[in-house]
């Protein structure tokens, strides 16, 4: 950016304050003071901090106690927004608060931000963790084995040339292939240079690849928005200010290129949005769960929404795709060896790994996360029986919930992927009320068109 803007500069901390002030400005209900929403903006602002205190932290390594705190922050606001999520249901008058800003000039403003946005993700420089995934679909695509196939996962090396998710520590998307498009797409465009090391020109259409799926992912994530604001809300003016919202909020801008962040909310929010359509919703959901293994703990919650219809087209699915998730694994993998060691990390094994050296849990001994795992679990039962009678905003709340969950005991993230959660949660905040939207009567019956031709 500062090839284009003369001594452009704008750190995560300037962006905190600008971001938070404009949240204030354009969200914030004055003449309601009291009211929902405005606590919930200051909730949102106040996850800022703890994510400033963690990435000085981590970078400061002389100051631990900076990064501890940073994710003690982070769990606590967490906490409160947890508690939020599971009440969420209960108040029935939701009245509408459109924000102080109107619909065009939200527009311009949310278009504005994700070019900037964009601009920040081919600026910034791109992690190994972000590289790792197209890197492996080379090898894969290739038929060639990597250096750590052989390894078991959790204790593989991973090195400048074959970077691969064998490493508990690796935490780039678990399904390397999530990459073909950008991967393919950028292979094609890349000039043939014959004075350009192929080291450096498959490094550079690796870099591509990781950002090109960082734009599209954010992309998806705005349509998404405005789609369900459109369609389920009915208001597209509360579609917008909740995507505008998401490209607002500083914990956006300071993730922006990491790509395990902004797949899974992407195929979170279409799933949403695909909510009257189970076996789409369940496609979905099985994809986000390729990705990353928290999804996965979903299931039981869409189950319990779909019960009465739909649950059979949502699991066949879900199940569908992750047997083609799991065959393309065993396709593309030299030996059972590998195949098995990228199915254990595709489910989460290694989530469970004793040896913790990053996150909120390096700090605190294995056997606190018990109780905590224990929790967990039976969030996800309760969720699925309780309310008996879901509906789309009890839906979006404790999905939102069990995505922010996960990351209480999750051993490498440990509060900081946000994107998982954060636009469920904003359409949570925004959303008006949604009693009538259960699956019995938005969600058609499979066999309404076996009895149009029975009655023919």
């Amino acid at each position: 950016m500062q090839d284009i803007l003369f001594e452009y500069s704008l750190n995560a901390t300037t962006w905190t304050y600008v971001s938070s002030l404009m949240t204030i400005g354009i969200y914030f209900k004055f003449r309601r003071f009291w009211s929902v929403r405005n606590l919930d903006l200051v909730l949102l602002i106040a996850f800022a901090p703890g994510l400033l205190l963690v990435t000085f932290g981590l970078e400061m390594t002389w100051w631990t106690d900076l990064e501890r705190f940073g994710y003690q922050w982070l769990f606590v606001i967490g906490g409160l927004f947890f508690v939020r999520l599971l009440v969420d249901p209960i108040p029935i008058r939701r009245p509408l608060l459109e924000p102080n800003l109107s619909a065009e000039g939200l527009t311009f403003t949310g278009v504005a931000l994700l070019v900037f946005l964009m601009a920040n993700v081919v600026t910034t420089q791109t992690s190994e963790s972000d590289l790792a995934g197209a890197r492996r679909l080379e090898q894969q695509l290739s038929r060639q084995a990597a250096k750590a196939d052989t390894a078991k996962a959790g204790t593989a090396k991973t090195d400048d040339r074959n970077a691969t998710p064998h490493d508990t520590e690796w935490h780039g998307p678990g399904y390397p292939l999530f990459y073909i498009v950008g991967n393919l797409s950028q292979r094609a465009m890349a000039p043939e240079d014959e004075t350009q090391p192929e080291r450096s020109r498959q490094a550079a259409i690796h870099v591509a690849a990781a950002q090109t799926t960082a734009i599209l992912a954010h992309l998806g994530v705005v349509i998404g928005l405005v789609l369900i604001g459109y369609r389920h809300f009915a208001n597209i003016h509360t579609g917008v200010a909740v995507a505008a919202l998401y490209l607002l909020l500083p914990y956006t801008t300071q993730m922006t290129g990491r790509i395990d962040h902004a797949i899974p909310a992407a195929l979170l929010v279409w799933a949403v949005a695909a909510y009257r359509r189970p076996l789409v919703a369940g496609v979905l959901i099985a994809l986000a769960a390729g990705v990353i293994p928290y999804p996965l703990f979903l299931f039981p919650l869409w189950c319990g929404f779909y019960w009465r219809r739909g649950v059979v087209r949502f699991l066949v699915g879900g199940l569908c795709t992750l047997a083609v998730l799991i065959s393309t694994l065993a396709l593309t993998s030299t030996g059972t060896e590998p195949f098995l060691d990228q199915l254990v990390l595709m489910f989460g094994w290694p989530s469970l790994s004793l040896n913790v050296t990053a996150g909120f849990w390096k700090y605190y001994p294995w056997a606190f996360r018990i109780p905590v795992l224990a929790a967990f679990g039976a969030l996800c039962v309760s969720l699925a029986l309780w309310p008996t009678r879901k509906n789309l905003g009890t839906l979006l709340s404790h999905s939102a919930a069990v995505m922010l969950a996960a990351q209480y005991w999750d051993v490498q993230f440990s509060g900081l992927c946000m994107a998982w959660y954060l636009p469920l949660l904003l359409l949570t905040i925004f959303r008006p009320n949604l009693d009538d939207r259960i699956a019995l009567a938005t969600v058609g019956d499979f066999r309404l068109w076996r009895r149009g031709r029975a009655g023919q």
